[in-house]
């Protein structure tokens, strides 16, 4: 979160009267309290990264504000859960081999094109959404869960949303339908961190927390997924209520905020 800018104060000093008994002190102060507003005011470092702005597209001029966000938030949702298909591909290379025979990098391209285009996952029987994550997650599942469980994650956030990734004044989202989708997240990860396979295994190999290492990268990717879907969730149901609000401003106004005459 960056600073707001410090205003610029005018640059003149006030003239010492010659009575005070410590003008160079006061001074010397003064000087000191500008350079601290003047640091305030300097740019937040980016040694970490820069915010980026994604590319100007013709069709945001057919975007509201509340559209624009869905649309970002969707992409980076996406992107998260491929990022955590790389991850728990590293820490379950034998899931992996089941979907491609070449490479980790080409499993997690079809797995990449599939989410894209939405095309059915083969290994899911035909399942969609909640359906399809049910099967994912199951102890007797044989295919290649990383894949099962991205895709079936993926499908169902997609499907919250109205089955779109890309949102414009025309569509409506429902508020109620993406809180639930954060919700079936956590549960999603709760069965990942507690189910056990028929050889009484973990599911799939994630977080890790022992003496010599802590691995919680799984759940902060995790928790961005469920933290954009929340925010997403309460800023539809406080549009609406916004919009009661304005209307109501707007009457009030109509009626009280009446210009005068002046002769």
């Amino acid at each position: 979160m960056s600073l707001s800018t410090v205003p610029a104060f005018p640059l003149a000093l006030p003239v010492l009267p010659c009575s005070s008994p410590f003008p160079l002190l006061s001074f010397l102060g003064l000087l000191v309290a500008l350079a601290t507003l003047a640091g305030c005011a300097s740019p937040a470092p980016t040694h970490k990264g820069e915010a980026q702005a994604a590319p100007m597209a013709s069709g945001e001029v057919a975007q509201s504000d509340v559209n624009r966000m869905a649309t970002l938030g969707m992409r980076d949702n996406i992107e998260s859960l491929l990022r955590l298909a790389d991850k728990l591909y590293r820490r379950n290379p034998a899931e992996w081999r089941k979907t491609s025979t070449i490479s980790r990098d080409a499993a997690l391209a079809q797995l990449r094109v599939a989410v894209d285009t939405r095309t059915p996952w083969p290994e899911l029987q035909g399942k969609r959404d909640i359906a399809a994550l049910s099967l994912a997650l199951g102890p007797d599942f044989k295919g290649d869960r990383v894949a099962a469980f991205i895709y079936a994650s993926a499908d169902m956030v997609v499907t919250a949303h109205g089955g779109k990734t890309t949102y414009y004044l025309t569509d409506s989202l429902d508020a109620q339908y993406i809180y639930n989708a954060a919700r079936n997240i956590e549960i999603a990860v709760w069965m990942l961190s507690n189910r056990r396979n028929a050889a009484g295994q973990p599911l799939l190999l994630a977080d890790e927390i022992t003496e010599r290492e802590r691995n919680l990268s799984f759940e902060r990717e995790f928790g961005k997924i469920i933290g954009r879907l929340d925010l997403l969730s309460s800023v539809l149901t406080e549009k609406y209520r916004r919009a009661v609000i304005t209307y109501v401003q707007n009457l009030l106004g109509g009626t009280f905020l009446q210009f005068l005459p002046v002769r």
